[in-house]
C-alpha cells in the first residue's frame, strides 16, 4: 500500500541563523540577512550587496564538526551543519541515519572551490594533473561527502534542477517512501555564494543593488542569499514504530514545466498553475483549503507577474494569504525550496505568517497584496511552497498540519 509521508524532523542555516532557532526569532523580529559581501573575495563586494552568511571556512568546519583539513567545500558544510540539526531534530539513531537515505541538491556545487584555480588551469602554458580539481566541481560531491561522514549507505541522490531543485529532491524523497524504497529519507539542498554565482546573475543584469521588494511595483531584481536545509521524512509505518509525533506531513506535491525560456516564467502563469494544482490534487485538497502560499517570490518582473497571475487564476476570489520570505535570505538557489519549506514548518508549528518585507507598492497588473505584517494566533492546516527554477521547472509542495 501507499505510505503517507510524515516530517518528523529539519535543519537549517542561513543568513539570519546558524539553527532553526535563529531563523525563527529573525522571521518574528524580521531581521534580514542583507549587507556587504564579507568572506566571498569579489570584485563586486562593494556594488553586489547579498544574504551571506557571515562564517569563514574555520567558523564552519567548527559548526560541521570536522577538520579544517577534511577537504569539504563551503556547499559541503553548510549542507552538514543543517543535516545534523535534522538528524538531532528527528531523534535519528546511528542504525536509523544509517538506514535512511539522503536526497541533496545544489547548483553550483564546490565551484567556489574550484574557481580558485580557474586562472591557472586556463594557463596554457602549465602543466599537471588535471583531474585532482574535478571532485569538487561535480554537483553529487557534497552529497557523497556529507552521506559519508554521517553513515548513510542506503541511498543517495543529487537533484540539479535550478532554484525548485530541493522542492524536487523532497519530492523525490516522497515518492521513494510511498513506494515502500525506503522508510525514511533526509531531502533538501545547499548553496553557497561563489563568484560564478555573483557573475552570472549581475551578467543576467536581475541584481537589485538595494533590498530587494517582491511583489511590489519598484521591484527590480532579486538578491542573492546562501544557506542549506534538510527535511526528514518518514513513512507512516516508521513513524507508528518509533511512536514518534510528526511535525507536520507532506501531503502532496507538483512538479511542472511550461517549456517557456530557459530564464524566464510564462508571462501567463502556466507554469505556477500547474505545479499548485499538481499539488493540491495529489493532496486531495481543494483551493480554499490552502490557508497560505509561501510564494517563490524572487522580486524580479517576470517571477511576480507570472507567480501573482497564477495564483490569482487558480485560486479566483478566494485568494490565500500570501508572502515571499527572500527578503529575510536572499535567493539561496537549490536550497530554497527546503529552507522555504522548513519556514513553512516553523509557521504550522506557531500558527504564524511571515511578512512579506519590504512591499509597499501594489501590482498594477494583479491588484493583490502580500501578508506586510507579522500575523501570529492563526490555524494553519494546508500551507504551500513554491520553487520556481530556470529552464521552466516549476515545483510546488503542499504542507499540512498533523
Amino acid at each position: 500500500m501507499s505510505q503517507r509521508v510524515f516530517i518528523t524532523g529539519f535543519g537549517i542555516i542561513t543568513s539570519i541563523g546558524k539553527n532553526a532557532e535563529e531563523n525563527l526569532r529573525s522571521l518574528i523580529e524580521g531581521r534580514c540577512g542583507y549587507g556587504p559581501l564579507e568572506v566571498l573575495d569579489s570584485i563586486h563586494r562593494q556594488s553586489v550587496l547579498a544574504c551571506e552568511i557571515k562564517m569563514d571556512e574555520p567558523q564552519l568546519c567548527e559548526a560541521a564538526g570536522v577538520r579544517h583539513s577534511g577537504g569539504f567545500t563551503r556547499t559541503s558544510l553548510l549542507g552538514l551543519i543543517a543535516l545534523h540539526e535534522a538528524i538531532s531534530s528527528a531523534r535519528l539513531s546511528v542504525e536509523d541515519v544509517k538506514s535512511s537515505g539522503l536526497i541533496s541538491a545544489t547548483t553550483t556545487g564546490g565551484i567556489r572551490e574550484f574557481e580558485k584555480y580557474y586562472h591557472e588551469l586556463m594557463d596554457p602554458t602549465l602543466s599537471g594533473d588535471f583531474e585532482r580539481f574535478t571532485d569538487t566541481a561535480t554537483s553529487g560531491e557534497h552529497c557523497e561527502r556529507i552521506a559519508d561522514h554521517v553513515g548513510i549507505r542506503k541511498y543517495l541522490g543529487t537533484v540539479s534542477t535550478a532554484c525548485s531543485s530541493s522542492a524536487n529532491a523532497m519530492m523525490h524523497g516522497a515518492q521513494l517512501i510511498k513506494n515502500n524504497k525506503l522508510p525514511r529519507v533526509i531531502c533538501g539542498g545547499s548553496e553557497a555564494l561563489s563568484k560564478f554565482t555573483v557573475n552570472g546573475f549581475n551578467t543576467l543584469m536581475i541584481l537589485d543593488s538595494e533590498h530587494c521588494r517582491p511583489f511590489d511595483s519598484t521591484r527590480n531584481g532579486l538578491n542573492l542569499g546562501e544557506g542549506a536545509a534538510y527535511i526528514v521524512l518518514e513513512s507512516e509505518d516508521s513513524v507508528a514504530q518509533s511512536r514518534k509525533n510528526p511535525i507536520a506531513e507532506l501531503k502532496g506535491y507538483g512538479n511542472a514545466n511550461d517549456a517557456f525560456h530557459q530564464t524566464a516564467s510564462s508571462p501567463d502563469g502556466a507554469g505556477a498553475i500547474m505545479a499548485m494544482k499538481l499539488a493540491l490534487d495529489s493532496g486531495q485538497v481543494q483551493p480554499s483549503d490552502i490557508d497560505y502560499i509561501n510564494a517563490h517570490g524572487t522580486a524580479t518582473e517576470n517571477n511576480d507577474l507570472s507567480e501573482g497571475l497564477g495564483i490569482k487564476r487558480l485560486f479566483g476570489d478566494s485568494i490565500p494569504y500570501f508572502s515571499s520570505t527572500k527578503p529575510y535570505t536572499g535567493h539561496t538557489l537549490a536550497a530554497a525550496g527546503s529552507v522555504e519549506a522548513a519556514f513553512c514548518l516553523l509557521a504550522l508549528r506557531k500558527g504564524m505568517i511571515w511578512p512579506n518585507l519590504n512591499y509597499k507598492n501594489v501590482m498594477p497588473e494583479l491588484g493583490i497584496e502580500p501578508v506586510t505584517q507579522l500575523k501570529r494566533g492563526i490555524s494553519l492546516k494546508n500551507v504551500l511552497s513554491n520553487s520556481f527554477g530556470f529552464g521552466g521547472n516549476t515545483s510546488s509542495l503542499l504542507l499540512a498540519s498533523v
